[in-house]
């Protein structure tokens, strides 16, 4: 009996080594910051001058509802906020074309049909008077065969810059029981 519970330790042990060597190691520079990266945040990110995180982040779901989101998620201790909205992206000149070409080469035809865009908000105290609002937006398309087409970072400045306008009023609202 103590041979075969030997005999299991070691075929064991081979194969965690075996496993453990396959895998692949991280490279180096795998969570260093590009400078592109860096951009990016400092256009994902705002500071206000205040103390309340949780008057910032009722804001933020106000002016996040305003622009058409639903609230999926929402950690007021943790200063997160998640939320979603979704769309109809059926282009009609897309869907004859897609359906001619398929007609023509024999497939099924597929057309981009769902957007879904993702909006994801975290806070941060920095001191004693300054919190800073990070948010990033997510855009994802399926087609009519529920395969996703695209999946990426919106990375225009003008979503967020509209975004924070809209927060920074309402926090100067907010401030002034406006």
């Amino acid at each position: 009996m103590r041979g075969l519970h030997t005999t299991r330790a070691l075929i064991g042990s081979i194969g965690f080594l075996t496993l453990v060597s396959c895998a692949p190691t991280v490279p180096r520079d795998a969570l260093t910051l590009t400078p592109e990266s860096l951009a990016d945040r400092q256009v994902q990110t705002r500071t206000f001058d205040t103390s309340d995180e949780a008057k910032i982040l009722e804001a933020s779901a106000a002016v996040l509802q305003d622009l058409g989101y639903t609230i999926d998620a929402s950690e007021v201790p943790c200063g997160v906020i998640v939320c979603s909205r979704d769309r109809d992206v059926t282009n009609p000149g897309e869907v004859v074309g897609k359906v001619l070409l398929a007609a023509l080469v024999g497939t099924p035809a597929t057309w981009n049909k769902r957007q879904k865009v993702v909006a994801s908000l975290v806070t941060r105290p920095l001191g004693e008077n300054r919190i800073a609002v990070r948010i990033t937006f997510q855009h994802m398309v399926w087609n009519t065969q529920n395969q996703m087409t695209k999946n990426e970072t919106i990375k225009e400045p003008a979503v967020y810059q509209e975004f924070f306008e809209r927060l920074s009023k309402s926090v100067f609202l907010a401030a002034h029981d406006l």
